[in-house]
């Protein structure tokens, strides 16, 4: 499809309809219990927001550093924009990808929404000595098991995010969506089916789908330092099937569009696909010929995903 030099074909030989023609993974037993055990973790921490306001960058957009309290007392960092003039109809928790977030985003698809920005732990605003802040290293952090794998925080993280937000700004509570891309599409497939504040949400080239397809499946993203840590610790897995972001979306029903793309060195496309084809609500799919990888389409593509999020959430 595209002129590349990586030593693996990105399709990994899937054609449009065997992507879409992928079953979800199966449940473990205590999958459910699990995540609702985290979920009561969230429940009962109370979140302690704290705002700073810092100059925006974007005229009409007010910005905040915005810090609040994750499970296990962690501060979690990040940044919170609202409308300088004018009610916000709606609010928004934004993931971001797994190369952490460097600074915020002004520009919310959609109608005016207080958004809130987390930095995952380890990255940029929620950076601490003791964690990672690379993805190849992030991904395998805490593996050992599913109480201590550091994306269970992620995911916890998110739906205090949302405590935050509410405590901010009363105003939009029932009217949060949620958007995340690659890494925080993938965390954001883990936290929707949990969190019943969620009203709706994007999910772009979601990470962490169908781990039985992907550990076998070469990639440049951080699923390659988990696929070979798998071949040196085949006891992990007993982890990350309670971190498959495909097991987790059979169990969320709230509205949810997709965007997945049929060519992706880094995420690959059959877990993007694994992912849509496992949600159990009302769902939209966005084919993109290609993601995490520059071409001469790249801008015009990603015009239309931003084009059809703004409708989506309208």
């Amino acid at each position: 499809m595209f002129s590349h030099s990586f030593s693996f074909d990105p399709t990994y030989g899937y054609t449009e309809s065997a992507l879409r023609a992928i079953k979800p993974p199966p449940i473990p037993g205590n999958f459910e219990p699990f995540w609702r055990e985290t979920r009561v973790l969230a429940e009962a921490t109370t979140p302690s927001p704290t705002l700073r306001k810092i100059q925006s960058q974007r005229e009409g957009v007010e910005l905040f550093e915005v810090e609040y309290t994750g499970i296990g007392g962690f501060r979690v960092g990040g940044w919170l924009s609202r409308p300088a003039h004018g009610k916000p109809t709606r609010g928004v928790v934004l993931g971001h990808g797994y190369g952490g977030r460097e600074a915020p985003d002004l520009l919310i698809p959609g109608p005016p929404a207080v958004c809130i920005q987390p930095c995952a732990r380890g990255f940029h605003r929620s950076a601490r000595p003791d964690l990672p802040n690379d993805s190849k290293d992030h991904v395998i952090h805490g593996i050992d098991s599913p109480e201590t794998y550091i994306h269970r925080y992620c995911v916890a993280d998110l739906w205090l995010a949302v405590s935050a937000l509410i405590e901010i700004a009363p105003e939009v509570s029932g009217m949060i969506d949620y958007i995340g891309t690659s890494f925080g599409g993938g965390i954001g497939a883990m936290a929707l089916p949990w969190e019943p504040r969620f009203r709706r949400g994007f999910l772009g080239v979601p990470s962490f789908g169908h781990h039985d397809i992907r550990l076998t499946l070469p990639s440049v993203g951080a699923g390659e330092s988990v696929r070979l840590l798998c071949q040196q610790m085949p006891e992990i897995c007993k982890t990350l099937c309670f971190f498959d972001s495909a097991v987790a979306s059979q169990f969320c029903h709230i509205p949810v569009m997709v965007a997945c793309a049929l060519f992706d060195p880094a995420v690959p496309p059959p877990g993007q696909f694994a992912v849509y084809n496992a949600l159990a609500g009302e769902k939209w799919l966005l084919v993109r010929l290609c993601d995490h990888f520059e071409y001469s389409g790249s801008a015009l593509d990603g015009a239309r995903i931003w084009r059809e999020q703004a409708r989506w959430f309208s």
